[in-house]
């Protein structure tokens, strides 16, 4: 009776063990006990992520060195990095080919991107860079392959995307389309990621925009009373030196880039009783703009003043081409830490002040 006993407590607490594991393989075996009497043990065991890999989906222009340098941030890390792949398509297609049986831990995507203009991250190749409109129009008529069973729950789509983590609705759309039988974290910060420079191999900045008229610059001290109207709440910045300054000469220093927007539309007369407009100035232009339902719906999108872009028209037999530029001050913030030395916060994709999960 004993003995009876004794073997039903040894069944008991092996089962009692086995329903603390949750693991993706089961494995069975028999296991024998002191008086020879065997019982089956299902075990489970968990297979490890894939190391960490890095798409590098962009090549430098000009001065710009954001991809060249974050290729050389990864590689110093020991992450695998992919150079090749400058679509969402071929990030997805190089994922199912490249899959030996381990789920992909950590993803990390590098990509130019900004508030207006989306990412420079295409859908498809050559096709057109990636916002909610495009990405959502490929997902639906299809285009982009589907992903297979390569991601865990415990899978991360990193985006080094600037401004990124604000566009909620993109991190959604991104959140579906890597979705399989598990649904990785998709993550991305709302400020600005820098890579490379003197202080800090990778760190993070928050972005302050100001606008002019492409090749009509009020100047600099105009502008410096501008950005101190528009952001009254910001009183660590001097505008007119951080607008003067091209890189951050300490460590938390205020620095400006630069970049510009073009918009352009092409309007068809030929089946209307209406002629083509004329324009004497630019603001007959933004105000024919102010007037059309279409247009200005589209370019207050934007949210930038119409007077913020040098407005040009062309006629081209009954088509009216009018196109607008306006150039985009970004300065940018480092984020510093605000005890202890001077220094840089680390860029810790797990810390909810720093980075959006979706």
């Amino acid at each position: 009776m004993k003995n009876t006993i004794k073997r039903a407590g040894i069944v008991i607490t092996l089962l009692l063990l086995i329903g603390q594991f949750t693991s993706c393989t089961k494995t069975v075996k028999e296991v024998e006990i002191a008086d020879n009497t065997a019982i089956t043990v299902v075990t489970e065991v968990i297979k490890t992520l894939r190391e960490p890999i890095a798409f590098i989906t962009g090549v430098d222009a000009g001065n710009n060195d954001f991809y060249s340098s974050a290729r050389q941030y990864f590689i110093e890390k020991e992450f695998e990095v992919i150079d090749d792949a400058f679509s969402l398509e071929e990030i997805i297609t190089w994922l199912n080919r490249n899959y030996d049986d381990r789920k992909y831990g950590e993803i990390h995507i590098v990509s130019h991107s900004n508030p207006w203009k989306g990412m420079s991250l295409e859908n498809v190749i050559k096709g057109e860079r990636i916002t909610v409109e495009t990405l959502k129009k490929n997902a639906i008529e299809g285009s982009l392959p589907t992903l297979e069973n390569v991601i865990s729950a415990n899978s991360k789509i990193v985006f080094h995307a600037c401004g990124l983590g604000e566009n909620t609705g993109l991190l959604k759309m991104f959140k579906n389309i890597f979705t399989t039988d598990s649904s990785p974290s998709i993550i991305a910060s709302p400020y600005y990621t820098v890579f490379g420079k003197d202080f800090s191999n990778q760190y993070l900045a928050k972005p302050y925009y100001g606008f002019y008229p492409t090749a009509n610059s009020p100047g600099k001290t105009d502008l410096s009373k501008e950005f101190a109207k528009k952001y009254p709440a910001e009183k660590d910045i001097n505008w007119f030196d951080a607008l003067n300054n091209e890189t951050e000469r300490y460590i938390g220093e205020a620095y400006t880039f630069k970049f510009n927007i073009p918009v352009e539309w092409e309007i068809d007369f030929s089946d209307t009783d209406e002629t083509v407009p004329s324009f004497k100035n630019k603001e007959e232009i933004m105000d024919w703009i102010s007037e059309d339902e279409l247009i200005s719906k589209e370019i207050s999108n934007y949210n930038i003043p119409l007077e913020k872009f040098r407005w040009k028209t062309y006629v081209k037999g009954n088509k009216l081409i009018i196109k607008g530029k306006t150039t985009v001050l970004c300065v940018l913030k480092p984020i510093i830490k605000p005890y202890g030395d001077l220094e840089h916060v680390a860029p810790e994709i797990d810390n909810l002040r720093l980075y959006n999960v979706e």
